[in-house]
């Protein structure tokens, strides 16, 4: 039977699915996603690396250190190269980290908080929620 949640790539090669509904949805402002992304800030959250399967597809998994010095593993597709999700972060053992934008239906999972808005560009309008200038503790 399948999961609650499903993702999958831009060229569908790889597909995932897990049933925990996330708590922690972050707007991300950092440096590292914004260049892990293109763009001016990401949305991801954490689900419980147990409940997370990838049920098609390879993944490549590029390895990193991040701002906060802790390693972490950038997941994506090795035939199209979209970004899927984040496993291994050193600071979050047993988690991994979803990219919003590979769910096949993210309206249910909306963000919860934006972070590192110390690097929110100018131009962008704040959420209406809670706001943090870098990791919340």
């Amino acid at each position: 039977m399948a999961k609650k949640h499903q993702g999958r790539c831009a060229c569908g090669a790889v597909t995932f699915e897990f049933d925990s509904d996330p708590d922690f949805v972050a707007v991300c402002h950092c440096l590292d996603c914004k260049k892990a992304s293109g763009g001016e800030a990401a949305t991801w959250f954490g689900v419980p690396a147990d409940d997370f399967t990838v049920l098609t597809g390879s993944t490549e998994a590029f390895n990193y250190i991040a701002d906060s010095g802790q390693p972490l593993d950038r997941n994506f597709c090795s035939t199209c190269a979209a970004r899927l999700y984040t496993s291994n972060l050193g600071s979050f053992p047993g988690m991994v980290f979803v990219q919003l934008g590979s769910l096949t239906d993210p309206a249910g999972i909306a963000p919860k908080l934006e972070m590192f808005v110390k690097r929110r560009l100018p131009w962008v309008t704040p959420l209406d929620m809670p706001q943090h200038e870098a990791m919340p503790g």
